[in-house]
């Protein structure tokens, strides 16, 4: 996720990274070298024949406008929903984590160990989670959370974590065996892996379900076509001024398909994507401590402004 240095007009407006000017600084650079040379080339050979007007721009601006705007509410709309999701997952771990310490009963070093097991088995599933959705394969990064039987379980697994809560739901049934659970509490506890399981299931809806491509494809045809034809409808009126026009005009239209663009798969690695490896790391460290581990790793911070 993009984090900007400083949160004030000049510091936005000169952020390049991420930006949407990044993505259409090429097209833009087209679209003013043809505006560029159509008073040139008007001065040379009479172009009267391919005067558009600005008559169907007009036309077709104001549609294509309010087309684009649905196309990024709906974008936005899965990421907003995505990180709500993974807010939801940071507060789920952390009430099973809570139910874990103060619902089983008992201090024996069986039940002891039970609790700490649980607590390792939710962080090892914030991090499974992002790896599924990013399409990673570092399961290394389990190892500090998992033992050696558990984590060749996960890794022998299609939907590891998934593997994850079934390893939970096996701990929930050894503290119930040990009498540490009581029966009555244990719809209370698993209610937890339900919504962990809900969560998981709504993140792949979103990472499975993109924007359908013919409708993503069609605003891009249509923006191309207005922005490459723009300078045609405006050169006979605006003369020399005819390029700034065009690539203001431009980049209204190609910086708005742009941002849906950069957020409609909000679970991999852009700029502007969630920061998925920080918010398991919160989870992480969060859970750890209260299980009374000092030797936390640090919280993510932003790397060349980008929060990961």
């Amino acid at each position: 996720m993009l984090v900007p240095r400083r949160n004030h007009f000049f510091s936005i407006v000169l952020q390049w990274q991420g930006s949407a000017l990044a993505q259409v600084g090429p097209l833009l650079a087209g679209v003013a070298l043809v505006a560029f040379l159509l008073p040139l080339v008007n001065g040379q050979w009479s172009l009267e024949a391919v005067d558009l007007t600005p008559t169907p721009f007009t036309l077709l601006g104001l549609p294509l406008s309010i087309f684009l705007g649905f196309r990024n509410n709906a974008c936005y709309d899965r990421w907003w929903e995505a990180r709500k999701l993974w807010g939801g997952l940071v507060n789920t771990t952390r009430t099973v984590a809570r139910q874990a310490r103060h619902i089983l009963r008992g201090d024996s070093a069986q039940v002891v160990a039970l609790r700490r097991e649980i607590t390792m088995l939710l962080v090892a599933y914030a991090h499974a989670l992002r790896l599924h959705l990013r399409l990673q394969s570092r399961w290394e990064e389990l190892d500090p959370f998992l033992d050696d039987v558990d984590l060749a379980t996960v890794k022998a697994a299609r939907n590891r974590p998934q593997a994850v809560l079934d390893l939970l739901s096996l701990r929930l049934r050894r503290a119930l065996d040990l009498g540490a659970l009581d029966p009555l509490h244990l719809p209370l506890v698993d209610q937890g892996l339900i919504a962990l399981t809900d969560i998981q299931g709504a993140c792949e809806r979103i990472k499975n379900t993109p924007v359908p491509v013919t409708y993503s494809e069609l605003t891009h045809h249509i923006v191309g076509l207005y922005v490459l034809f723009l300078p045609f409808g405006l050169f006979h009126t605006l003369g020399a001024v005819t390029p700034i026009v065009t690539v203001t005009v431009a980049y209204c239209f190609l910086g708005l398909d742009a941002v849906g663009t950069q957020i409609e798969n909000p679970f991999e690695e852009d700029p502007n994507d969630l920061p998925l490896a920080q918010l398991s790391r919160l989870i992480e460290n969060d859970l750890r401590s209260t299980l009374g581990d000092v030797d936390l790793r640090p919280d993510l911070k932003p790397r060349r402004g980008i929060l990961l």
